[in-house]
């Protein structure tokens, strides 16, 4: 059985990940850093950046894959895949602006605080 929308953002998201991984390479070269981060705060950024696309996307891409097989709508694998795409996208290159405090983190511990979480 075919499973073209799952296919479909699975290559796009691969597309990202080498992205990701390039520039994981590019600041090893840069920073002059072969093993781990060396100490580098950019090396750690991005190397996280990095090790947490390859920890979420594909579960994701895997519930996306049942989903499908299971008949889903069109409509719902695209949301899914699309919103999926968008938010490793802001993940990717939103913590490259932000050192140590950004919007979203503010918004989530002023949230969490009245929360009690």
């Amino acid at each position: 059985m075919l499973v073209p929308i799952t296919a479909l953002w699975a290559g796009l998201l691969g597309v990202l990940m080498l992205a990701l991984s390039a520039r994981v390479v590019q600041a090893r070269v840069s920073e002059n850093v072969i093993i781990g981060d060396g100490g580098n705060a950019l090396m750690l950024q991005r190397i996280r950046v990095h090790g947490n696309f390859t920890e979420y996307v594909p579960m994701v891409l895997l519930l996306m894959l049942l989903i499908e097989l299971n008949g889903t709508s069109a409509a719902v694998l695209h949301a899914l895949g699309g919103g999926l795409f968008a938010a490793r996208l802001l993940h990717a290159f939103g913590p490259a602006r932000a050192s140590a405090a950004s919007w979203a983190r503010w918004r989530r511990s002023c949230c969490c605080s009245r929360r009690r979480c």
